[in-house]
């Protein structure tokens, strides 16, 4: 059962606000035999919900009293309180993260293969967008986009969004899509997607019916291939492989292709 508690306040300082409500305006000292909050105790609670803008004080009076505010007020109060509380700690979060990332670095690449793979839909994706965050100079993208089992639009969000970021960093994005992948997006979404994209010189997007493979290149190093499902229909797996050799027999193929496809306007 929710309480007061879940928004911050102590086990003493639910008590006595709930007292508040019933008693109305009273003395700490019948505040405290109403709430069975120790007397020792009673002053501080009450200081603290003051602070807490929960409770008024008649300072007029002698002994004085307190009051309670209306408890839609106290509600929206304490709300207001832990949202500008969690928002100074995601701040606090995201300037550790920039800080770590200034001291955290990646080896340099070992000139031993090494691959990794992810199963399932949602899997892949995850694997592609943390390899595509990992870029730092040159992404190939050829073929229809992994994850074809997830909601294409959705898949498709993160992946632009991924992008994005990585066109923003300056790294060079160069996309190889066939005709019909173009046409199983919806229009407007498409249009939306290179909206976002083509606004970057780095962006590079062409169309072309030779793409009989799906797969990734990223910094001349390596490369994620998507594995068709053997029935046919979606995409079964993604394999990641960091191989400078293999990378460079990849683009190799890639670029002749490249130069072949149709141009987009704004290429």
């Amino acid at each position: 059962m929710a309480n007061l508690r879940d928004l911050g306040l102590s086990e003493y300082e639910d008590r006595a606000f709930r007292s508040l409500l019933d008693t109305g305006p009273t003395t700490a000292k019948e505040l405290s035999r109403a709430s069975d909050v120790p007397m020792g105790r009673i002053y501080d609670v009450l200081n603290s919900l003051e602070t807490y803008n929960l409770v008024r004080s008649q300072t007029a009076s002698r002994p004085k009293k307190y009051a309670p505010v209306e408890p839609d007020t106290a509600l929206d109060r304490l709300l207001e309180d832990k949202k500008r509380q969690l928002d100074e700690k995601a701040k606090q979060y995201e300037e550790i993260v920039d800080e770590l990332s200034n001291q955290l670095e990646s080896a340099e690449p070992v000139e031993e293969p090494f691959w990794t793979a992810a199963v399932g839909p949602a899997e892949t994706v995850d694997l592609l967008v943390e390899r595509l965050s990992a870029a730092d100079e040159r992404i190939v993208m050829v073929g229809s986009l992994p994850g074809r089992q997830l909601d294409l639009t959705e898949a498709t969000d993160r992946l632009v969004d991924e992008l994005e970021r990585a066109l923003q960093r300056g790294v060079e994005v160069y996309m190889l899509l066939p005709p019909s992948f173009v046409e199983a997006v919806p229009a407007d979404v498409g249009e939306s997607y290179q909206r976002r994209l083509q606004q970057y010189d780095n962006y590079h997007y062409r169309t072309t019916e030779e793409v009989t493979s799906t797969f990734e290149l990223i910094d001349d190093i390596e490369v994620c291939i998507e594995v068709p499902h053997p029935l046919g229909g979606s995409t079964f797996a993604v394999i990641d492989l960091k191989d400078p050799e293999f990378a460079d027999e990849i683009y190799a193929e890639f670029e002749p292709r490249w130069q072949r496809a149709r141009k987009i306007a704004g290429e």
